[in-house]
């Protein structure tokens, strides 16, 4: 399978659904794992170092392709038009069978600007689900990913991060312990110990 992942930052993608696409990368069959990383995260540190923390990242979660999509920082909003014809391309381009990208309520504007575009650019696209970062709102997720095998790399992806790892706003929390504790809870919801929650906008089941 084809998996695309979709981040308006950098770590976006790690926090919301790193453990899922980990399970894919160690699956025994085959699968291309691509991402998408719409902005620099220039407003939250140094463009080169956060590009640099990215590349490591992707390397842990055994990306196929990092691909940028080359926005400033909390500037998306401006852009929709453009982002829903370049995500289209790259779909048409990759061919993705499921396809995870920032939920859209959300605090930060270039998180629902994203969203939103993805909601467009993804109507012909089979599999598309949202995930969580810290800054979502009620956020009721439908769909629950056991990911006790791979939470260990999921925080080792975040680490790489490594300039990020304290700005979560909260006294004394690093973003290991908010990933920490977010899969205990989505893992109560879901019954199992540790999970990753996805809101669909549409998934079609194997029967």
């Amino acid at each position: 399978m084809k998996i695309l992942a979709i981040g308006a930052h950098p770590d976006d993608i790690e926090i919301g659904c790193a453990g899922n696409l980990l399970k894919y990368a160690t699956a025994g069959c085959h699968h291309d794992i691509y991402l998408l990383v719409m902005s620099n995260g220039g407003r939250g540190g140094e463009e080169a170092v956060r590009r640099e923390e990215q590349e490591r990242s992707a390397a842990i979660l055994g990306a196929t392709d990092l691909i940028w999509g080359g926005y400033d920082d909390t500037e998306l909003s401006p852009h929709m038009n453009r982002m829903v014809s370049e995500i289209e391309v790259l779909i048409r381009k990759i061919c993705p069978d499921f396809i995870f990208v920032n939920c859209g309520n959300d605090t930060h504007q270039d998180h629902r600007s994203l969203s939103k575009a993805t909601v467009s650019a993804t109507r012909y696209v089979r599999n598309v689900l949202f995930y969580e970062v810290p800054t979502t709102v009620n956020f009721s997720p439908l769909v629950f990913v056991d990911i006790k095998d791979t939470l260990n790399r999921k925080i080792d992806a975040l680490m790489a991060h490594q300039s990020q790892v304290m700005k979560t706003n909260i006294e004394g929390l690093s973003i290991a312990d908010v990933a920490q504790s977010t899969a205990v809870f989505r893992g109560i919801q879901g019954r199992v110990q540790y999970a990753e929650g996805f809101v669909p906008l549409r998934l079609f089941v194997n029967m």
